[in-house]
């Protein structure tokens, strides 16, 4: 079984790829995505129409891992998450909580500066 780093791990890689299916999988049935600028989503079907509309315009991203600690059911990471849209990019530095249960996600808190990420796509190419 793999411990619940390599797991965050191979979430974070899932994003690059850009399936929604595939990164709602790692969540528990009834897990929940706190992206802290909207309300907590949870539930499989409801992530996955949330991931869907959240990633809709992404053309590509790709999340950098600068730091991880993991403890017992307890992941944290700091990432530099790297998207774009078309010809506009970001590198938006984020900090994310994963509380895992069973090999899958049960919470996670992402936490972010969200005009950094609105500032980027907002301006005209």
């Amino acid at each position: 079984m793999k411990s619940n780093e390599d797991i965050v791990r191979d979430f974070i890689a899932a994003w690059s790829r850009l399936d929604a299916n595939e990164i709602v999988d790692y969540f528990a049935a009834d897990g929940t995505y706190y992206n802290m600028m909207n309300r907590p989503v949870s539930g499989h079907d409801n992530l996955r129409r949330f991931i869907r509309g959240f990633i809709k315009d992404w053309t590509q991203t790709t999340w950098d891992i600068l730091h991880i600690i993991a403890r017992g059911d307890i992941v944290m990471t700091e990432r530099l998450d790297r998207t774009r849209i078309g010809d506009k990019a970001v590198d938006l530095p984020c900090c994310g909580v994963f509380e895992l249960r069973g090999g899958k996600i049960q919470v996670w808190r992402d936490y972010f500066d969200l005009a950094t990420y609105t500032r980027a796509f907002a301006t005209s190419s």
